[in-house]
């Protein structure tokens, strides 16, 4: 009897035992990320790389804030598809109060698996805006409309959303407040903070692709990731302001270049500048056309050195630069187009940059040579022989064979009027 009870003891010791860890359990971390401004590549890249190092942390939720007017489609597609595949709960944020979830906003937010507002937030107005190439007809601006309307009714019901508001905010872009989202169940979450929304959160079951979770984020840590440099610059990059600026830049170094070779220091510099142009415009809704006329106003200025166009030419350069960077950008929605203050002073200095730079350049063409046998044109010297016609000169120091059309007497101030071969052709100098 003793062994008996003597063996259900350790039994017990190790029951308990194994259940202790239970209590003393690892502290949870939600980690959370800040996207503001444009949904661009950039914001996607920052967004996917802060989903991966929280799968790797093997976090209890990743939270994003966002507060975004909209953005790329692609960039858009490529958030959502990370979110709907993502090894751990999604939460986002519509957050602080007066932010928005607007146009890619809303299908991110749909994406979601859990999502949350803050009051004085507002979430919608999803319809597809052409950008870059102009209008669409009718025809592409309904499959893309439907496309669109398709894949919202789709990650509506895969997240027990309103599908039927979810397509009505793309067909006519309603946009509603933080508490008509709950009301509609367009959200699950009005939270005036993150330490409320960690309060809301604990103890609701997420569904995973490969599994259900219950979330226990009320005691967690909250884990923030920061962007790094590569995120800054490529976010930097993608705001249409700076894009034109390094255009701009670019072509000027270009301009410099190209207008005084040797100085290797502006090509260098203009050469970096437009390939971070180009690569900017490339996560950029850009118009062409407006592309094609900044370049055009930097072949104009370039001509007004080798064609004598009295100022035409370079009026023809600032109008095409300032046509340009009005036709650069199109898009209705807040963030994809370029300040006007902005481009009134980029395109000012640049104009005065190329018309300084081509004033100097058609002067040193016009001035006369200083060096070589050209610059013997205009110099004056001595005659040390009679000149009849043939005869000896000292010019800049130098004797030389002499030439005259009419006699000179020795020791005559004579003027080099040009070169024949290696024998100068002088003449009397008027005042002597």
């Amino acid at each position: 009897m003793v062994r008996w009870w003597a063996g259900f003891l350790l039994l017990a010791s190790i029951i308990l035992s194994s259940c202790g860890p239970a209590a003393a359990e690892e502290p949870r971390e939600v980690y959370v990320l800040t996207a503001s401004g444009s949904i661009n590549p950039g914001m996607a890249e920052f967004i996917l790389d802060g989903l991966q190092t929280a799968e790797k942390g093997r976090a209890e939720a990743l939270i994003i804030e966002l507060d975004t007017p909209g953005g790329l489609d692609t960039s858009m597609r490529e958030i959502a598809q990370g979110i709907i595949n993502a090894k751990i709960p999604v939460v986002v944020f519509v957050s602080p109060k007066g932010a928005r979830a607007a146009s890619a906003g809303l299908i991110i937010t749909l994406a979601s698996h859990v999502a949350a507002m803050a009051p004085g937030t507002n979430i919608g107005a999803a319809h597809p805006v052409a950008i870059g190439t102009g209008q669409m007809d009718k025809e592409m601006a309904a499959k893309v409309v439907n496309d669109m309307a398709a894949y919202v009714r789709s990650l509506a019901a895969e997240r027990q959303r309103n599908a039927d508001w979810a397509e009505k905010a793309v067909r006519q872009s309603v946009s509603i407040t933080a508490g008509e989202a709950q009301k509609l169940r367009v959200v699950e979450i009005l939270a005036d903070d993150l330490p409320d929304l960690l309060k809301k959160l604990d103890g609701r079951v997420v569904r995973l692709p490969q599994e259900s979770r219950t979330l226990k984020t009320a005691k967690a840590t909250v884990v923030t990731f920061e962007p790094g440099l590569r995120h800054r610059v490529l976010k930097r990059l993608a705001d249409p302001n700076i894009a034109i600026i390094l255009m701009m830049i670019g072509l000027a170094g270009l301009y410099f270049e190209l207008a005084h070779p040797g100085a290797v220091l502006p090509g260098v510099l203009g050469g970096i500048c437009l390939l971070l142009a180009f690569y900017a415009f490339q996560t950029l809704p850009v118009n062409f056309i407006g592309l094609m006329l900044l370049v055009l106003g930097f072949i104009f200025f370039l001509l007004e050195i080798y064609v004598t166009s009295y100022g035409l030419l370079s009026i023809a350069g600032i109008i095409s630069l300032a046509l340009g960077g009005l036709m650069l950008y199109r898009s209705q929605g807040p963030g994809m187009a370029i300040s006007l203050s902005v481009l009134l002073t980029v395109i000012g200095t640049i104009s005065l940059f190329f018309l300084v730079v081509t004033g100097l350049a058609v002067r040193a063409q016009m001035q006369k040579p200083i060096s070589g046998m050209a610059g013997l044109v205009g110099e004056q010297g001595v005659a040390l022989t009679d000149l009849d016609p043939a005869g000896k000169v000292l010019v800049q120091g130098t004797y030389w064979d002499a030439h005259a059309e009419e006699f000179i007497p020795k020791n005559t101030p004579v003027e080099v009027v040009r070169m024949h071969g290696l024998r100068l052709v002088v003449r009397r100098l008027a005042d002597s």
